[in-house]
């Protein structure tokens, strides 16, 4: 599902790559862009085209939870873009030079997952929003397109870890074995679900993962099941009654707990399922469970007077 970055004619695309360089980003696929961090940090960025999809899951579902419903029609009318992989401790470092509680940090706690391309962990809900105010600040003082890196809400994330699936998991709905630690046939993609993500059936050694080392989804992201959570922008709530279905970030009425969506290194094969959401913690809490995958909002730049072309970076 690519699409050119110029909405405008082939001779439109041509121009790519100048344009993308005018504005301080860089053009891998059609659908990525590279963003640079402090020490020139690669963080990559997969387009998530626009569309609709039923959020949650039915009351077939095998393994689902009560506050998966009901479903419901969400249309996301605009495109976005999401981290291609979780962001890791060399990303976080590169733009805050220092983990936010020096007593917890993954150094202290190798066990759990240390190095450059592991996942940065045990970072809260507040911790990732001055991540992001930084990382914002960074983009604009370096040229690098407008400051429109934030959280992904609730229903973007699940829409991009589908990836315009509706099955259990965006490789299948993989029905021939258990939910515990069991591993077993994908059901729609080839392999087994250990292909495609880290959780207990195959937490060895113990602790998170390097990204990007299981096999993508259908939109080209990483790791959107298991590894860890991943934090979204939204209040959580106990059922879907009253959810926003434009793609929006449920913000209101405030609420105690933020949400977290994609499972962990350690947990069952079910929890790893796309629609499921049956945790949530305060916008403090930190764990070696939960880390965040970026999301940036694709503004449009105008090229010319009454012109219609549009890079969007």
């Amino acid at each position: 599902m690519q699409k050119s970055i110029l909405r405008r004619g082939s001779a439109c695309n041509l121009l790519s790559a100048a344009l993308l360089g005018l504005c301080g980003l860089t053009a891998g696929a059609q659908n990525e862009i590279t963003v640079r961090l402090p020490g020139n940090v690669p963080l990559v960025l997969v387009r998530v085209p626009a569309g609709s999809f039923q959020m949650g899951s039915p009351d077939t579902e095998r393994s689902r939870s009560g506050d998966e419903g009901p479903v419901h029609t969400v249309n996301i009318a605009y495109d976005f873009y999401m981290g291609k992989y979780e962001l890791t401790q060399r990303q976080w470092l590169a733009v805050m030079g220092s983990w936010p509680d020096p007593t917890r940090n993954p150094p202290n706690y190798p066990q759990f997952g240390l190095g450059d391309n592991y996942p940065a962990w045990d970072i809260s809900w507040n911790d990732c929003q001055n991540f992001i105010t930084a990382l914002n600040t960074h983009v604009t003082n370096t040229g690098q397109g407008p400051a429109t890196f934030r959280l992904p809400s609730e229903a973007e994330w699940e829409y991009a870890c589908r990836a315009g699936t509706q099955t259990r998991f965006f490789f299948g709905d993989s029905l021939s074995v258990p939910d515990g630690f069991e591993d077993g046939p994908a059901g729609t993609l080839p392999g087994n679900r250990s292909d495609y993500m880290w959780y207990g059936g195959n937490n060895s050694p113990s602790g998170s993962k390097p990204v990007g080392t299981k096999l993508p989804n259908q939109f080209g992201l990483y790791d959107m099941s298991g590894n860890v959570r991943e934090w979204c922008q939204d209040w959580r709530h106990n059922s879907y009654t009253g959810a926003p279905t434009d793609g929006s970030a449920w913000e209101t009425p405030v609420g105690s707990m933020r949400v977290h969506r994609g499972s962990a290194w350690n947990y069952d094969a079910w929890d790893c399922r796309s629609a499921c959401r049956t945790f949530g913690n305060a916008p403090d809490w930190r764990s070696p469970f939960i880390g965040v995958r970026l999301s940036r909002t694709a503004e449009p730049i105008i090229l010319g007077v009454g012109k219609s072309w549009a890079l969007y970076p």
